[in-house]
């Protein structure tokens, strides 16, 4: 870029503005006289701000005073990154207006993993002057020969919704691929643009050490609703079955709604549901990440269209895309963290100076808090989000290795581009030599596997370069950091045989991917859902489900999807902690959450925000603990496996336990009562019961088996074939085996406790918690369940059932047993506040009976009177304990 031009925009350019109604935003103008001084910026600016055409506008004033595209060399200028191939597509597609208008002589084209091989050739020989991609398709170029050539000349880098790349692997392997850039092209800018950031100072670091923050004026502010009901809210469970009319009638009322879920499984559920009652016939489309890409593109250009009156879809529709005539999003349960609402809103109206309508609909009673605490987190402008991570060692690998596949490289110089980013700004030489030497020898467990000697050094160069073409090859066929489930094509085979059963004549239309371990637990006739309908099992051929369409069926089982469900976010946890506690915040709940709490302050306590409230009560020939962490089920699962471990050990025979998003429950065969509470959950359990833990645990050899995928030191792809999801499993056991038994400080085995601290064990989340709780642990000892404990008591029967007609029968009974036992006969009865003691108490008056109960049920209470009036297991006063 020319920094000794104006930092003005052409005449072409206001007139182009002017023409169209608009006048440039402040923010616009202040991003490129930025850029134009050559300062790298992040852009942080509403939803329909601007911030794209305002990301490209240096780009374009630029190229417009170079000579037209056919009369100078080709050379890239501006590379744009997206975090989804559909972002890029898209973004691609709305540059070309400002482009043709104006008539500038541009190529412009994409680069994702859908563009043919050929040409992708083609752009690397001859590249254009824009090029949007992936991270993915970034490190494939670096990897691949003559990088240098091809990247010298970029001016501009932009990278779009960075807060969803930063944070995580892909971002690590970004942060890299923008150092290797920038030894080949110095005096390149980069530009980051967001509408939700929480920190925005690191953000700014992680793009660029001189990165400057431009900030867009705040646009309308959102009208953000909680769905009140005037069904029986559930108390478990994540269907949404009580309010899928009001959220039809909802559809109704808008234009085009998007109705966001939180996992593949629930979009499949919700599509369903909403179908059972459109009597109305609205096209109504399902759009989530196992779907066929055809079928995707179907649905996203009748959005475009505008022939579509409602979208069910997941995370894939989360960014960026401006779909036009979207008036409404819906969130289906909690949306797990501010900032992820606020993206989600975002993608209503699209227009700055006009309120995004956004209706959130809770599944489930601790859902109603969340949501709650969601809105009033938005309404306050307040976000969250991951903070700064340190950089994966399996990423340095794959990045070392790639380096390796393009420009050999000094282990020097490769170093200070390392610790020049943000996420590797503290890894050690001696961390970075570890990890060269692994990918060039295996390690010294390993060095003996000719097939882990990947790389070798020039003797004279004293370069690092790819052993041989087969290892680039290999490497460049398994570029990247996204790890997913063993996939099996699912596809429709129409066709008869005998006897009028069906059966595949051929393999048919393909639906989309569905993960391997589903399909194993089926048998032929099983029915399942995918794709919005319902289909029976035929049979595999290969990598093919082969289905056919089974009309009438009541009880189809519902795919779930490894690593579909979002955690609930630290921020949002403490506001549901805090909104518990404050009795004044209750008056704003529908009527069944406001009893529901203030019999639970009656059967047991509401803890306080800081405290954790640990229960204890039989049932059913069984002890449990029930605790109210709310830190999320992949830390309370974690917690649960330790919790059992310190038990055994106390002798109180555990015999499980199981952990919601707010909530985790242990039971075994000994009371619990008497156990000393303070020293179960002290902080020391991350210490040897840890490492005892993890050297066994199933988890952790997952998260091992994606660290070597990851690091390269297990290809799953080759040419023309793949390996299963079983042979890859089974390497990386071999592998972790080995390595635990003769090389402990394997730079992988740091990689996976690293990973497993922040991911599928959440440890550094459980250490936060321990700490939190250390001297204000609340044990209440009760003589039956409490209200809070009935959610994590119905996961307990709900973790085995096959489909959702399934799970409510199975779970009815249970249910009914359960609910009655924990409200009793305080149920149904009017509220009296009271004042006691100085403390105000919710007490309730006990008119009525257990025929009340009942009725407001529909079930058994389970409760009788005996000859004197009394009713039989009549409460007993809770002990209580504070540690």
């Amino acid at each position: 870029m020319d920094k000794r031009a104006p930092a003005t925009l052409p005449e072409a350019f206001e007139a182009w503005f002017a023409g169209r109604g608009w006048s440039v935003r402040p923010h616009q103008r202040a991003l490129f006289e930025r850029v134009r001084s050559g300062a790298s910026a992040l852009l942080i600016a509403p939803t329909g701000g601007g911030k794209t055409l305002a990301g490209f506008l240096p780009s374009l004033v630029d190229l417009s005073a170079r000579p037209p595209a056919v009369n100078r060399p080709h050379a890239l200028h501006t590379l744009y990154i997206s975090p989804l191939k559909a972002l890029t597509a898209d973004v691609a597609r709305n540059l070309e207006t400002p482009v043709r208008e104006m008539g500038l002589s541009l190529r412009i084209e994409t680069r994702t993993g859908d563009t043919p091989p050929s040409k992708r050739q083609r752009q690397r020989a001859f590249p254009p002057d824009i090029l949007l991609t992936t991270p993915e398709q970034l490190c494939l170029l670096i990897a691949s020969e003559h990088p240098r050539a091809f990247f010298q000349d970029v001016r501009i880098i932009i990278i779009d919704e960075i807060h969803a790349l930063a944070p995580t692997k892909r971002g690590d392997l970004l942060a890299l691929a923008l150092a290797r850039i920038a030894r080949w092209s110095e005096e390149h800018v980069r530009i980051g643009l967001s509408a939700t950031v929480a920190e925005p100072l690191a953000l700014a670091r992680w793009l660029a050490p001189d990165a400057v923050i431009v900030r867009g004026a705040a646009g309308a502010a959102p009208v953000v609703d909680v769905l009140d009901t005037d069904a029986r809210i559930p108390w478990s469970g994540h269907t949404g079955r009580h309010v899928m009319g009001d959220v039809y009638a909802a559809i109704k009322r808008a234009r085009l709604a998007l109705v966001f879920v939180n996992t593949r499984a629930q979009a499949e559920m919700t599509f369903q549901e909403l179908w059972r009652v459109n009597d109305d016939n609205l096209a109504i489309a399902l759009h989530h990440g196992s779907l066929d890409v055809a079928q995707r593109k179907k649905v996203e250009n009748a959005m475009a269209r505008g022939d579509l009156r409602a979208v069910v879809c997941t995370s894939t529709l989360d960014l960026g895309i401006d779909w036009g005539d979207v008036d409404l999003v819906v969130q289906m349960g909690a949306p797990k963290g501010a900032s992820r609402l606020v993206q989600r809103i975002g993608r209503a109206n699209h227009r700055l100076d006009e309120p995004s309508r956004a209706l959130l609909a809770p599944t489930n009673r601790f859902e109603v808090l969340e949501c709650r605490a969601a809105r009033d987190a938005v309404s306050e402008g307040a976000l969250d989000g991951a903070g700064s991570r340190l950089g994966g060692l399996d990423c340095m690998a794959q990045h070392i290795m790639g380096a390796a596949c393009g420009e050999p490289f000094s282990a020097d110089a490769l170093y200070e581009e390392a610790v020049s980013t943000a996420p590797y700004a503290d890894l050690s030489r001696a961390q970075f030599d570890q990890t060269l030497n692994m990918v060039a020898t295996g390690g010294y467990a390993l060095s003996t596997y000719d097939r882990y000697r990947r790389i070798i050094e020039d003797p004279k160069t004293k370069l690092w370069r790819a052993r041989t073409k087969d290892a680039a090859r290999q490497h460049r066929m398994n570029v990247g950091a996204i790890i997913e489930a063993e996939m099996l094509d699912v596809r429709l085979a129409p066709g008869r045989a005998k006897g009028g059963a069906e059966t595949p004549a051929y393999a048919g239309r393909r639906l989309g991917q569905i993960e391997e371990w589903f399909i194993e637990g089926l048998t032929p006739g099983d029915t399942f859902l995918f794709a919005g309908e319902i289909l029976r099992f035929i049979g595999l051929r290969e990598t093919d489900v082969l289905t056919v369409r089974a009309k009438g069926e009541t009880e189809p089982r519902i795919p779930s999807y490894a690593g579909g469900k979002f955690p609930l976010s630290t921020f949002l946890a403490a506001r549901v902690r805090a909104m518990l506690h404050d009795r004044d915040a209750w008056k704003r709940l529908p009527d069944q959450v406001q009893e529901w709490l203030t019999i639970q302050a009656l059967r047991s306590v509401i803890p306080e925000p800081d405290h954790l409230l640990i229960e204890t009560f039989p049932r059913a020939n069984k002890h449990y603990m029930v605790c109210y962490p709310f830190d999320g089920r992949l830390a309370h699962q974690t917690l649960g496996m330790l919790l059992t471990r310190r038990l055994e050990r106390l002798r109180k025979q555990p015999l499980g336990f199981v952990a919601s998003e707010y909530a985790l429950s242990v039971w075994g065969f000994e009371p619990m009562g008497d156990v000393d509470f303070a020293a179960l959950f002290d902080e020391d359990m991350l210490g040897d019961d840890l490492d005892a833990w993890l050297a066994e645990s199933a988890l952790m050899k997952r998260t091992f088996r994606n660290c070597a995928i990851i690091a390269g030191m297990i290809e799953r792809r080759y040419p023309g074939q793949e390996k299963t999801g079983r042979q890859v499993t089974f390497s990386a056991d071999l592998i972790y085996d080995v390595l635990r038994a003769h090389e402990p400080d394997h730079v992988l085995l740091k990689a996976a406790f690293a990973d497993a601290s922040e991911g599928f064990l959440d440890i550094s989340r459980v250490g936060a918690l321990l700490k939190r709780a250390r001297g204000k642990l609340t044990h209440i000892d009760l003589p039956r369940v409490s209200p809070f404990a009935v959610p994590v008591m119905l996961e307990i029967g709900r973790e085995t059932a096959p489909g959702v007609g399934a799970v409510e029968a199975v779970l009815s009974d249970v249910a009914g047993d359960l609910i009655a036992d924990a409200m009793g006969d305080l149920m149904g009865q009017p509220v009296r506040p009271k004042q006691q003691g100085g403390e105000d108490e919710a007490r309730l008056d006990h008119r009525g009976g257990d025929g009340a109960v009942g009725a407001r049920l529909g079930v058994r209470t389970g409760q009788r009177r005996n000859p004197g009036g009394e009713r039989s297991g009549a409460r007993k006063s809770p002990r209580r304990r504070r540690g």
